[in-house]
């Protein structure tokens, strides 16, 4: 049984101490990791909602971004087998998929004359995969789309491809930028629990090796986001560790755009048993990220994960981007149970102003497009 299915409970000593936590976050002192979790376990989601929109304000008003992108995986066949995750194949599985460079060629051919603003490559580790391979597939997007920014697979994906090749982190992050990278996915982090990760992704590169390859990345110049699977086997100390490190990164290289914290979806995977966290878990999660994530500019509610009914309540929790079109083009999240995403940019704005925000479209770097 998933253990966030429980209600929330307070009591007049913990109600003192969260308004003593919550003044001293007004008055801009920051959170301590035990500050984050007692706003987890006794915070009302009222007074999180009203201090993580003045923290939200103070970053980006009253606008919420989203984008023009689409997404190519160029695989689901992976040489690791983490328990949550229902998107992975095996080589022998008759629903498995490696694309090749026609077959991508074609998917980005259907997006040239659409305004696109950012592509997004991600998918799993095949086991034949190399690093030139990779940059292929980079070097062919850049050309055909040469204004789009290029988001080139998870830092999973570089350590393999890196380690594979016999070169280091910095080289191989150079080799890519020369290819026309413009920056990395935010995904692979999950938990950074050593404890937590052996039991859901034993196999998988470490969060040493993750936050290396993204100080790597920072240190090229070029800005990343992060991101936290929750609401599986994890207890609330787990996700403020695991936001600690990223912020203590962010002091050291400021190179992190976005947060994105990301729900674990149940279905199809070898953890479905343990259910799925309830709504109130997301929109504390966010709140808290707002609040914790003081150097992290942007909070993302990745509305293909969310819903939409859920990414506009999510406006209220910190939340200053909602991701992009998306286009139909990515099946990590179908995969997992939920609804095939694709909206338009209309209905992207509308999911804004409805909420009683601004929409802004923005670049990859948030740089603002339209109003």
């Amino acid at each position: 049984m998933n253990i966030f299915k429980q209600t929330y409970m307070s009591s007049t000593v913990s109600d003192s101490r969260v308004e003593e936590i919550l003044a001293r976050k007004r008055s801009g002192q920051r959170l301590s990791e035990e500050d984050a979790v007692t706003l987890f376990e006794h915070a009302s989601l009222e007074a999180l909602s009203k201090i993580a929109i003045e923290e939200k304000r103070l970053k980006s008003g009253d606008g919420v971004f989203y984008n023009r992108n689409f997404h190519i995986e160029p695989t689901n066949i992976c040489r690791y087998n983490c328990r949550f995750c229902s998107y992975r194949r095996s080589v022998s599985d008759p629903d498995g998929w490696l694309l090749t460079l026609p077959q991508i060629e074609k998917i980005v051919s259907r997006y040239m004359d659409s305004g696109i603003t950012e592509v997004h490559l991600v998918g799993g580790v095949h086991p034949s995969s190399t690093l030139e391979g990779y940059l292929d597939i980079v070097r062919l997007v850049r050309r055909m789309m040469p204004h789009a920014s290029i988001k080139a697979f998870s830092a999973i994906e570089h350590i393999y491809l890196f380690d594979k090749a016999g070169i280091s982190y910095d080289e191989g992050i150079a080799r890519f930028k020369e290819a026309g990278m413009d920056t990395l996915t935010g995904g692979g982090a999950e938990i950074f629990d050593d404890g937590i990760r052996k039991r859901i992704c034993p196999d998988k590169p470490n969060a040493e090796q993750w936050l290396a390859l993204h100080k790597a990345a920072h240190n090229a110049g070029i800005k990343t986001n992060a991101t936290m699977l929750y609401g599986h086997i994890e207890e609330y100390r787990h996700r403020v560790s695991h936001m600690e490190r990223l912020r203590r990164l962010q002091d050291e290289t400021g190179g992190f755009n976005a947060f994105i914290p990301l729900k674990y979806r149940c279905a199809n995977n070898s953890m479905s048993q343990i259910g799925e966290c309830p709504m109130s878990e997301d929109l504390r999660t966010l709140a808290i990220s707002r609040l914790y994530l003081d150097n992290i500019p942007h909070i993302k509610a990745y509305w293909p994960m969310y819903g939409q009914q859920a990414t506009k309540e999510a406006l209220f929790y910190g939340a200053d981007d909602i991701d992009g079109t998306v286009a139909d083009t990515t099946k990590i999240y179908s995969m997992a149970g939920v609804e095939q995403p694709s909206l338009s940019l209309a209905e992207l704005r509308k999911m804004v102003s409805d909420a009683g925000f601004t929409p802004l479209e923005r670049d990859t770097f948030y740089n603002v497009v339209s109003k």
